[in-house]
């Protein structure tokens, strides 16, 4: 072969591998989606990253999460007083540090749970649907109601993004960190699962704690799949000298719980449904363990479980129906994998790994102090296996403050006098898809939600402005009554 086809050639393998447009590269191991962000602009989901200026401090901050679990790295963001605003030291100043910024918060409902898509074997899907809340961020769009063709609503794009979602942290955080990356906007992105983590070795050293040491880990089925905070854990305490043993708990249900997703929880409901999708009676660890009916300590009043029994009395079906029973159901089948172990290293701490949970933290207390009292056969099984210094550990905060410390670091803070601001979005379907695909409640059916392809330009699902028709009451009173200082910001905004 003479030396001009060899040329002729590598010019090729080239061209096929990068795409040189608007100063971008993009590589074929990205995401097909990507691929359309970076080269594409024929695509619905090209970036349209060169309209970004070079100046990014009076941008607004991004966040998204599955759903409105987020929100609790919202407040942190929104009340964080870690730093001196002026000097930057690490001391709080009575100023809340993200004072006069602007947030934009987008909570991907119509796509949730996203710990179901590992399950039902759509890795890929999750991964896209990480991007594609990414690029509703950095993009300038959004739909006024879920019948518009194209998008006419507009919105500033965000200087940073924030994935308050363990589930897409997991399963995103590196696709949406490269391509950022390669969009020259100077934008990056914060994900909530290192931070937790860290934030669990600092309590750690904090109590001067010494190996061995158990930690447990609680969160959606795909977060926990994906083998995400077992990993950094196992990295830190390597880092640290630390011998820790991990239990993993996947939170079936308990997230779709905290958003009343009508699959997992339907006040409305008081008898046993086919569809049900939580804990049904088993022994797998999906399964809800009748012989320990009495350590999970449910409630059973108004609607709270619905059940069936037969002639003798004994349940032949059990269906939790609060948010509450979910989180009792989870955090006692993690003490109690950690009791049938055979360890006896205490357990000093659990990582809430979805940002769904805090919101049934007072729940999860009181199981921790009935767990450590509880008396079976006359023993105390769990006495010594949850240690008295027990703590939950919340990454919100910790995502915040590497939030803060990442604009500062690049000079991107707003550092405005004026009042901080926020605005929320929610994916709902398109109003033009088929009647088969949609559920009796209006949202996506299971078979459709967990059936699409990916690379597909069909738009499935809009990203509207928070609304009275999309946020439901009890969802509503949940954030003001745990959040109230990001409810003071979205409530004016609702219609």
């Amino acid at each position: 072969m003479n030396l001009k086809k060899i040329l002729f050639y590598f010019f090729i393998t080239v061209c096929i591998s990068v795409s040189c447009k608007n100063g971008i590269q993009v590589g074929t191991e990205e995401l097909p989606i990507i691929q359309k962000a970076l080269n594409d602009s024929s695509s619905n989901y090209y970036g349209f990253f060169s309209q970004y200026g070079q100046d990014l401090s009076d941008l607004p901050i991004g966040v998204f999460d599955s759903g409105t679990g987020g929100l609790t790295v919202l407040e942190k963001l929104i009340t964080l007083d870690h730093y001196d605003n002026i000097t930057g030291r690490r001391e709080g100043d009575e100023i809340y540090d993200f004072a006069g910024e602007s947030f934009i918060y987008f909570a991907d409902m119509a796509n949730m749970p996203y710990g179901r898509y590992e399950e039902e074997g759509r890795r890929e899907y999750l991964e896209e649907l990480a991007v594609k809340d990414a690029l509703f961020l950095t993009g300038d769009r959004y739909y006024i109601n879920a019948g518009e063709i194209s998008p006419s609503g507009r919105k500033p794009r965000v200087k940073i993004i924030v994935i308050a979602c363990n589930t897409a942290t997991a399963y995103g955080y590196g696709h949406i960190s490269r391509m950022l990356e390669k969009s020259n906007t100077g934008v990056k992105v914060i994900g909530v699962i290192p931070a937790g983590v860290r934030a669990t070795f600092d309590a750690l050293k904090a109590k001067q704690v010494k190996s061995p040491v158990a930690i447990g880990v609680l969160a959606t089925p795909g977060t926990i799949a994906s083998g995400a905070y077992q990993k950094e854990i196992e990295k830190v305490a390597k880092e640290r000298g630390m011998d820790v043993t991990v239990v993993n708990q996947s939170g079936y249900g308990l997230a779709e719980a905290v958003d009343t997703d009508p699959d997992f929880v339907n006040r409305s409901l008081f008898a046993v449904r086919d569809s049900y999708r939580g804990p049904r009676i088993g022994k797998g660890e999906d399964s809800l363990d009748i012989d320990i009916l009495n350590l999970y300590n449910f409630e059973f009043k108004d609607n709270d479980i619905l059940y069936k029994q037969d002639g003798y009395g004994d349940y032949t079906d059990i269906q939790l129906n609060s948010a509450a029973n979910y989180a009792r159901f989870n955090l006692v089948s993690l003490i109690e994998k950690h009791r049938q172990s055979g360890s006896k290293v205490p357990l000093k701490a659990v990582i809430l790994g979805c940002t769904h949970y805090p919101f049934v933290i007072e729940t999860l207390n009181d199981v921790i102090s009935e767990m450590r009292h509880k008396r079976v056969r006359g023993q105390y099984p769990y006495l010594d296996l949850i240690a008295e210094d027990f703590e939950f550990i919340d990454p919100a905060l910790y995502t915040a403050i590497e939030c803060y410390q990442t604009l500062r670091d690049d000079h991107n803070l707003a550092l405005n006098i004026g009042a901080t601001e926020a605005s929320a979005y929610i994916s709902v379907p398109s109003a033009d898809l088929s009647p088969e695909f949609l559920a009796p409640d209006g949202g996506l059916t299971y078979d459709f939600k967990y059936g699409r392809i990916t690379g597909s330009e069909i738009i499935t699902t809009k990203a509207v402005p928070f609304s009275f028709s999309n946020i439901d009451e009890q969802t509503l009173l949940r954030i003001e009554q745990k959040l109230p200082y990001s409810y003071s910001l979205i409530y004016p905004t609702l219609h």
